[in-house]
């Protein structure tokens, strides 16, 4: 048994469970709360989490073909389709499976030149997505149970 796969995998399994609790309860009826009028909306912040982990696969050696519409964006009100980020969050999800299980110890150690963190480690992009996914469904978890619709009237 290969223990960092192992260890790997509760990581991510670990994660997505934390995550449904938010995600889950995402609507088209509560997709467009806000806890202020500047904020982000639920289904912008949604869309983020699926798009940003299909794009962070690029440095993971994955390219995608999911264009970057939120990722140092403003929510300006798009109507994202629920449907279209959970299909890109469970994609997200599958690539960093397949990461896990296609990669050998050693691989985790290499390191990515990225224009975010600077040069890092594998290991420490993909922890990076983790808290990424986390983050984002606290923020949603807050906006469901607090925020409410905001009009630009």
């Amino acid at each position: 048994m290969n223990t960092q796969k192992e260890l790997l995998r509760e990581m991510l399994v670990q994660n997505k469970i934390t995550n449904s609790y938010a995600l889950d309860s995402i609507t088209n009826e509560n997709k467009r709360y806000k806890l202020n009028g500047e904020a982000a909306s639920v289904g912008f912040i949604y869309r983020h989490i699926g798009e940003t982990m299909n794009l962070f696969g690029y440095f993971l050696g994955i390219p995608s073909d999911i264009k970057n519409t939120t990722m140092g964006q403003q929510d300006t009100g798009n109507d994202y389709a629920i449907e279209t980020s959970k299909l890109y969050i469970d994609s997200g999800y599958k690539m960093l499976e397949n990461v896990i299980e296609n990669s050998t110890d050693e691989d985790w150690l290499l390191t990515i030149d990225t224009p975010f963190f600077g040069t890092v480690s594998r290991m420490r992009l993909f922890s990076h997505v983790l808290f990424h996914n986390a983050h984002h469904a606290g923020q949603i978890s807050l906006t469901l149970s607090k925020g409410k619709l905001f009009t630009t009237d």
